[in-house]
């Protein structure tokens, strides 16, 4: 990065946000937008012409000759269609032109996205709509317009839509609850997300040179390094001088699209690091890390890196999360997670810490699902990733102030304690009130809380459309039962409801080492769901509990909860089948060359070496032979197990019996066939390898 560059000068420039349309749009369009943005009103067609044309005149002066409609199918990933500015004249020449319909809608074909049986193949009208909340930009020389997507009958096929809508649903009961407790200057609250990004960059050619890389995004083969993450020496280090460069373009790249990145370091494993941008509404924050994802991967590119977004690329070492801090904030300021210098009187903090605390105890299985994919089932439980098991830590300080609710007594609270270092240079630092945990997959950290089993390549949407909407629904029960409530009797029901909300869901707090198998145990007699792998988690997407909340709320029909349902599960399946076969090819095509090769020099040399020698025995290369013999045996039967098991699978036709099968028989059996593979590569060298090793992967960055 340049030593002269201004950040606020650079910030945002690519971004059609609102300091431009303050600058370009007459003040009354200016107010119209501004009123659809913060109210959801409809925004009128001749508004939308004018935000159109200067839209257009601001896209081709950044350098833009097409628009697209950016949005977010069923996929995870983004999708776009680009058309141009230009519009043919009867002389042979073109103009520019963009109009409000284009703005507003588009007309892209929904017959090849996921649809979940929403929509047949023939059926291939879908619809993007502007969402105005959140700003265009322009990037590679087109204007993005970031949009919602359905299909022709109205269906959500996207991801922004339920998030939009659960955003509303929190905002409409959390109003609520808020002007029964007097605050009644509150007229919207937001949820507000900062999604920790971490990530591995590796040697792009040696990347190339990986098949199950390249189809699947993740090692399927591969003995471990002598060493590893043991020494912790990459955490916090010093970064490498390039990759230190590629951090610097990729913040540059960011900050002009308007994406708050703030903090970047090395993260445990060997070449993995991590980006960690400030808060912002949660619509935003979603689409500003989807378009994170994608920048990463491209200014990669540009410094021969490969940016690697799987939750488990290499066996042995860390995996790779997406840390989702969320928390609720007023249009007056106001935090409403902030405990403030007292917590236990602080009513209002402890009125919606309950209701996330209630929410996420109640809709646990949801909220498993909305990170459960083929790749986080690995990373779940591993000592760098929070258990399957859903929990929260709150700290000592709270867990008292609760404590002192469920017991009716007085809490008396230390307070921050200054805290010596032991040499009088150093200054005096204040203590924090609670330690962290980063065992727990839901804790509280000072005003937000950090759910920590998201992984690195999901999208963000589907935690807080199930977080917003879950605790919409807490807080509209606590309204229920708080609005007809006289005012001289508010705090004393308050305080039962709290104490009650406590009882029915203290079983969901733990402030100790999520890792333990007592705690395992623990979880078990508590009654917490254990749900390790997508396919035990999937049919608590579909009962009626879970159908009541997301229909009530208005954030999913029936339809569009089963149409996901099949989706989730299809792409499950779909996903360990590639890897299934990509495993198979490597071995049968790449790996056994080299392990033939390898046996036959080896046997060579023994040969040459009785010429020269006869009496000798050739122990050391018969020992080789013979471990390499009696692992390629084992290697062909596995082999040939799973291609046989993978087949079967194919003819499976219930899709969650299939994705079972899948996580059950064929991940078994791919692990047992990587486990003999693994052990014929730690013996081979190098040379002879059709594939670059871990050693050479991991440690190869300048």
């Amino acid at each position: 990065m340049e030593s002269n560059v201004k950040i606020p000068e650079i910030f945002g420039e690519m971004v059609f946000n609102d300091k431009v349309m303050r600058e370009r749009l007459p003040k009354d369009v200016y107010k119209a937008v501004r009123k659809t943005s913060r109210n959801g009103t409809h925004l009128e067609l001749d508004v939308a012409n004018t935000v159109a044309a200067a839209m257009k005149e601001w896209a081709l002066e950044k350098g833009a000759t097409h628009f697209t409609h950016w949005f977010q199918p069923m996929t995870g990933l983004t999708a776009e269609k680009h058309d141009g500015f230009i519009s043919p004249t009867s002389d042979g020449g073109v103009i520019m032109e963009f109009s409000g319909k284009e703005l507003v809608k588009g007309e892209p074909d929904a017959s090849s996205f996921p649809s979940g049986g929403l929509r047949a193949t023939f059926e291939a009208r879908g619809y993007t709509a502007w969402d105005p909340s959140s700003p265009a930009f322009v990037k590679d020389g087109s204007l993005y317009i970031p949009t919602a997507f359905c299909s022709y009958g109205g269906e959500a096929l996207d991801k922004k839509t339920p998030l939009l809508r659960s955003m509303e649903a929190l905002s409409d009961a959390a109003v609520k609850v808020l002007h029964l407790l007097g605050d009644t200057d509150v007229n919207h609250v937001d949820t507000t997300v900062g999604s920790e990004q971490e990530y591995f960059l590796i040697d792009k050619e040696l990347y190339k040179k990986r098949k199950d890389l390249l189809l699947t995004g993740r090692t399927l083969m591969g003995a471990s390094a002598p060493k590893g993450q043991e020494m912790e020496d990459h955490y916090f280090g010093v970064l490498k001088p390039k990759v230190s460069e590629y951090m610097h373009a990729l913040d540059r790249e960011l900050w002009e699209l308007g994406v708050p990145t703030k903090t970047k370091h090395n993260e445990v494993a060997p070449s993995q690091h991590e980006l960690a941008p400030v808060f912002e509404t949660a619509n935003i924050a979603v689409d500003h890390n989807q378009l994170t994802m994608e920048v990463m991967k491209k200014v990669a590119d540009r410094f021969g890196y490969a940016c690697l977004l799987h939750e488990k690329p290499f066996e042995g070492i860390n995996g790779s999360g997406k840390h989702n801090n969320w928390s609720i904030s007023t249009d007056t300021g106001e935090n409403l997670l902030d405990p403030g210098k007292t917590p236990a009187e602080n009513q209002q903090f402890l009125i919606f810490l309950l209701a996330v605390i209630a929410a996420v105890d109640e809709y646990q299985e949801i909220l498993r699902i909305s990170v459960a994919t083929a790749g986080n089932d690995h990373r779940l439980g591993g000592n760098e990733a929070p258990p399957a098991i859903i929990s929260i830590f709150v700290g000592d300080e709270l867990d008292k102030v609760l404590q002192s609710i469920e017991d009716d007594s007085v809490f008396s609270g230390a307070g921050r304690q200054q805290m010596g270092m032991g040499a009088h240079v150093l200054p005096h630092i204040i203590r924090d009130t609670t330690d962290r945990n980063r065992t727990s997959p839901f804790a509280f950290t000072g005003n937000k809380f950090e759910f920590r089993m998201p992984g690195s390549a999901l999208s963000v949407a589907n935690p807080n459309i199930v977080l917003n909407t879950a605790v919409a629904e807490v807080l509209t029960q606590i309204y229920d039962r708080l609005k007809d409530v006289p005012a001289a009797d508010l705090d004393t029901a308050i305080h039962a409801l709290l104490k009650d909300l406590l009882a029915q869901h203290k079983r969901v707090l733990f402030n100790g080492n999520g890792y333990t198998d007592e705690w395992v145990e623990e979880a078990h007699r508590r009654g917490l769901a254990d749900l390790k792998s997508l396919p035990d988690a999937m049919p608590h997407f579909i009962t009626d509990k879970s159908i009541e909340l997301f229909t009530k709320h208005s954030i999913f029909t029936k339809e569009e909860i089963l149409s996901r349902y099949e989706i989730l599960l299809e792409n499950y399946a779909k996903t360990i089948h590639i890897e299934s076969l990509t495993l198979q090819e490597m071995v049968r095509k790449d790996f056994t060359a080299g392990l033939v090769r390898y046996m036959k020099d080896i046997t060579n040399e023994a040969l040459k070496k009785k010429e020269l020698l006869p009496d000798s025995l050739c122990s050391y290369e018969n020992r080789i032979l013979q471990k390499l013999d009696e692992t390629s045996e084992q290697i062909i039967t596995a082999l040939d197990i799973l291609e046989a098991d993978t087949l079967k699978a194919e003819k499976i036709g219930d899709i969650l019996e299939q994705a079972a099968y899948y996580q059950e028989t064929i991940l078994s059996e791919m692990e047992t066939l990587r486990s003999w593979t693994d052990q014929a590569e730690a013996i081979i060298p190098d040379e002879y390898l059709p594939y670059p090793t871990y050693e050479q992967m991991l440690f190869s960055l300048r």
